[in-house]
């Protein structure tokens, strides 16, 4: 059936990317340092606490972005 390679491929992809974040959110307590890396905010008081990972966010969209560009890359040779 012509046009369907593309979408193959795609649900590969997707189907990858899924067991990916599987993986990491099973095995994400495991690594060390993920969420406890500097500029990383916690506050806590009393029965209170809040947390803001905000440099594992930027690790992680990093992280993302250059294996999307990577991808793109290879589907487009």
């Amino acid at each position: 059936m012509p046009g369907f390679e593309n979408m193959g491929r795609m649900l590969l992809i997707l189907g990858g990317m899924i067991v990916l974040l599987g993986l990491l959110l099973t095995f994400g307590s495991k690594i060390p340092l993920l969420g406890r890396l500097p500029g990383d905010i916690r506050f806590q008081r009393g029965n209170v606490s809040c947390y803001f990972p905000i440099v594992t966010c930027l690790l992680i969209s990093l992280i993302v972005t250059v294996l999307l560009n990577v991808i793109a890359r290879l589907l487009r040779k």
